[in-house]
């Protein structure tokens, strides 16, 4: 399994929300290239960045220092947050994304999906953002009526090979991760799942190497210093 520390962008800054409440946001870091090196330097693999202005405006707001991460770091970035057309897939993977994650536009624009997927191969991944079992997009703001395993199983047949999802009643809260959904999806599909929210300390992620996902994104656990990003790297136990 693999950790992935994550970085929220609001306003060009390094944010956390609280179950993807925007009015709950807390600036965790003005610098988020020096962030991201940190990241970098502590052992990380993979870095993971959503522009949640994006998500909410439908459209990449904070691309500029996206790519400026990407470009400046050694390790592979994944992208994700209002990126809706294939102008934008392409303008970021060109510009040294290695994974680019559609959400809400994948649920609402299939052939999108498909386009993507024909160019770009595992390059793109499809974020499941639920709660109460069911999927919302739009930034977390528009709930839906696919439940997260249906969503999950036709993502499946179209050909996608990397799910992240995200309890958005998780997230932020240092709750620990909804291991029991994650459980239950992985009896449905075969995909790459990473887990996203709530993960609070090692013992999490230990629980999530146990029913073997490919990986869990972590933030605020990483800011609020609940969590050594560098021995949950380090821990064979818990990450190969």
């Amino acid at each position: 399994m693999i950790v992935i520390p994550a970085i929220d962008i609001i306003g060009g800054k390094a944010v956390r929300l609280y179950q993807g409440d925007y009015k709950k946001k807390e600036v965790v870091g003005n610098d988020i290239l020096h962030i991201a090196k940190e990241f970098e330097k502590n052992g990380a693999r993979y870095i993971h960045l959503v522009d949640l202005d994006g998500a909410k405006k439908g459209k990449l707001v904070n691309s500029n220092i996206i790519i400026k991460v990407a470009q400046s770091l050694s390790i592979p970035v994944e992208v994700g947050g209002g990126i809706r057309n294939f102008a934008d897939i392409k303008y970021l993977i060109d510009n040294g994304v290695s994974r680019v994650i559609l959400g809400t536009s994948a649920m609402e624009d299939e052939n999108l999906l498909k386009k993507a997927l024909r160019e770009y191969g595992e390059k793109i991944a499809v974020g499941i953002d639920c709660k109460d079992g069911y999927a919302y997009g739009g930034g977390w703001l528009q709930e839906s009526s696919i439940h997260y395993i249906e969503f999950a199983k036709r993502l499946e047949k179209l050909g996608v090979k990397n799910i992240i999802v995200t309890d958005i009643s998780k997230d932020g809260t240092l709750d620990g991760p909804n291991v029991d959904m994650l459980h239950e999806l992985k009896k449905e599909v075969s995909m790459n799942i990473t887990a996203s929210g709530g993960i609070r300390d090692i013992s999490n992620i230990k629980a999530l190497k146990e029913i073997d996902v490919y990986g869990a994104i972590t933030g605020k656990a990483i800011y609020a210093k609940t969590l050594s990003l560098e021995e949950a790297i380090k821990d064979r136990k818990s990450v190969v």
